[in-house]
């Protein structure tokens, strides 16, 4: 299985046990986006949590007027953490930088195997926050540079 062999060399499933993997990899579908594809709207419920496995992604903050880019991602990398919480909406949107490859979790079918399995449910919930961390760290950053704060971006902070 492709998706058994991808979990156990991305970043954010490395050091999960055979059995979570196995788990992971039963909910895991492989899916392709093409450059400047939109992949998450914001606004709209979120559904699907994304390990990157090729390519990459720019996060943004979308307004009626302008498009922010608050981070780039890539592969090792993970996004669509509130498709994790009941009924709650994208914050942000997510489109394809390039041609990228990534391994879709469906949001309800993973809390599904987290409550079954309290060990998997809390590396899962450890994990994302860390995910929730860089996104919160990038936005500061870019809202700092908006508003002419001299900032250092790190490598997966920001949007060249």
């Amino acid at each position: 299985m492709i998706a058994n062999h991808i979990l156990r060399s991305h970043m954010f499933t490395a050091g999960l046990s055979e059995k979570q993997l196995d788990c992971l990899a039963e909910l895991a579908r492989e899916v392709t986006f093409q450059e400047g594809e939109l992949i998450l709207v914001d606004g709209q419920r979120s559904t699907c949590f994304y390990l990157l496995v090729e390519g990459s992604v720019a996060v943004e903050l979308a307004a009626p007027r302008f498009t922010v880019c608050v981070q780039s991602l890539g592969p090792g990398q993970a996004f669509g953490w509130s498709a994790l919480l009941d009924h709650q909406d994208t914050l942000f949107q997510v489109r394809a930088r390039e041609r990228t490859l990534a391994l879709r979790l469906d949001g309800a079918e993973l809390a599904c195997e987290c409550h079954k399995d309290p060990v998997l449910g809390a590396e899962i919930l450890r994990r994302t926050l860390y995910v929730v961390a860089g996104r919160v760290k990038a936005t500061e950053l870019r809202f700092a540079e908006m508003c002419g704060v001299r900032t250092e971006t790190l490598p997966g902070q920001g949007c060249p």
